[in-house]
């Protein structure tokens, strides 16, 4: 039996999962100023880079289910950071950033660079440059990941691309205050987004997931 197969071997993924607790903690943690979780930076990066994508396609990029995608893209529709699109034909919609979810992106990336740094002082570059690469590989283990995202649809002919109205913005021109359904970090700050939470499946869908 080889120490992997023991019983008392730690799990593999218990491990990474709370590792990934840790990592999640003092990203929000240092990011909480700008008013952004990471887990809702790390979407509108992907936007940016990406340009529009079907819900769908965004979803299979960043390894998530439909629901735990959700959680994360409405609150940044509701405030006005992202813009759900009709898509290129009428039974898919596609994501997209906004101006507002831009000027967002570029207040927060000082703080996550600083997280940046604190994770890699901490590790050494040898040491993270070996992690970014066993986690790529993990990651390859995923359906998903295999799978790799569907292609576009043509463009229907004559048909532009709709955009949907965004959610509720707050008011005085202010970034987004809606509440987050989890506590705040201990230090007192609280994301001025929503928090996407946990991602145990739920019986309802969210409205960002049902717009496909």
């Amino acid at each position: 039996m080889t120490p992997v197969e023991s019983s008392r071997a730690p799990c593999t993924c218990g491990r990474l999962r709370r590792a990934s607790r840790a990592l999640t903690q003092l990203y929000d943690d240092a990011m909480a100023p700008a008013g952004l979780r990471v887990t809702q930076f790390s979407l509108l990066r992907a936007l940016a880079r990406g340009g529009p994508q079907r819900i769908s396609d965004l979803a299979a990029r960043q390894l998530l289910d439909r629901t735990a995608l959700s959680r994360n893209l409405d609150p940044l529709v509701a405030a006005g950071c992202v813009d759900i699109a009709r898509g290129r034909d009428a039974r898919t919609r596609e994501v997209a950033i906004t101006p507002k979810g831009a000027a967002a992106l570029d207040a927060a990336q000082p703080r996550w660079l600083a997280a940046q740094r604190k994770v890699a002082n901490r590790l050494g570059a040898e040491k993270l440059e070996a992690l970014v690469a066993v986690l790529g590989e993990l990651e390859s283990l995923h359906p998903a990941a295999a799978a790799g995202p569907s292609p576009r649809p043509s463009p229907a002919s004559g048909r532009g691309s709709a955009l949907a109205s965004p959610g509720p913005t707050a008011a005085g021109g202010r970034g987004s205050t809606l509440a987050s359904p989890r506590p705040p970090p201990a230090s007192g700050r609280g994301s001025t987004l929503a928090s996407p939470g946990p991602t145990a499946a739920s019986g309802r869908r969210s409205k960002a997931g049902s717009r496909r």
